[in-house]
């Protein structure tokens, strides 16, 4: 409740020009190259700087925030930490270091409040009271971290897809605006960015056959449910028209649907709108190195190449 309203539709369309020049600085970074990793180059900044603009964090921060959230969510791949390093303690680091970030914005809004989620925090007036230090920094660590991988990783499995089934690529290029929707539902779809959550049944109840007790732990495999074919019809297709497309990349309904879903929508959109239009005959030179991760469904690169062209063209 406290940053839903920096998130609403309307809120963001006042983002519209911020993402779609940021998108168009990324690719003015690389069009000259013909090639680059399109996971590095091209999918990680813009949700990465999209964040760190809409929390008011300077971008001085970026390459720390960036590191410090994979190394959290990466935590059972070895790139992720030095030879010898216990990777729970790394992880534990990292998060202190987004923590002691978050102290020291707080402490700076605190006195001079700005229009950002992180002033938006602060000064929520909470029914319990306000947040305490360590809560405060939890739920920023939580903000930057979901804001940050899971787009990234849409977009990167998105490409991965359209140069896999160059003919819903050619559909969606043919008509951008008009499948535009359906397209990034698909994307998010098949991408499945977290792989699972935690919960707790509140009530008896029976789902598949399956009993389940009041109190019991159960896992939500997010892939597996995109992939039902009790819901989906031929759900192992590509599809950029499905529709309906009821799918729970974005969690359930309910407290726990995801509160940046527009976001991504609006950042995965404006970011294969721009792709199509100036880097049109990209397409993916190597396998993926996918993160060896049982939370994010991640990609962590991806070769790729295309025609150069001028930056601003």
């Amino acid at each position: 409740r406290i940053v839903s309203r920096g998130f609403t539709p309307r809120a963001l369309a006042r983002l519209d020009a911020s993402v779609t020049g940021r998108a168009d600085a990324i690719i003015d970074r690389v069009i000259e190259r013909g090639e680059c990793d399109f996971v590095l180059d091209i999918a990680a900044p813009l949700p990465l700087e999209i964040i760190i603009d809409m929390m008011g964090i300077p971008e001085s921060q970026s390459e720390m925030v960036f590191e410090k959230t994979n190394l959290i969510l990466g935590l059972g791949d070895t790139d992720m930490v030095a030879e010898g390093e216990n990777p729970i303690a790394a992880a534990l680091g990292a998060g202190a270091e987004l923590a002691a970030l978050m102290n020291e914005m707080a402490e700076s809004r605190r006195s001079n409040p700005k229009e950002d989620l992180t002033s938006a925090i602060l000064n929520a007036d909470l029914e319990d009271g306000a947040m305490t230090g360590e809560e405060l920094a939890s739920f920023f660590i939580l903000l930057v971290v979901a804001g940050n991988e899971t787009t990234r990783n849409a977009i990167s499995h998105g490409m991965k897809a359209l140069c896999d089934y160059p003919e819903e690529r050619a559909r969606w290029a043919a008509d951008f605006d008009g499948l535009a929707g359906t397209a990034v539902e698909e994307v998010v779809r098949w991408a499945s960015p977290v792989i699972h959550m935690r919960r707790t049944c509140t009530q008896d109840t029976v789902l598949g056959g399956q009993e389940m007790k009041a109190g019991d732990k159960v896992v939500l495999w997010y892939n597996s449910g995109n992939r039902d074919e009790a819901v989906f019809e031929d759900p192992y297709r590509f599809d950029i028209g499905r529709t309906p497309n009821e799918h729970v990349g974005f969690g359930g309904p309910g407290p726990h649907f995801c509160l940046g879903a527009n976001l991504a929508r609006r950042e995965i959109r404006v970011m294969f709108d721009r792709l199509f239009k100036r880097l049109p005959d990209l397409q993916i030179t190597g396998e993926p190195d996918l993160l060896q991760s049982n939370f994010i469904h991640g990609i962590k690169r991806m070769p790729c190449a295309f025609t150069p062209g001028r930056p601003g063209a």
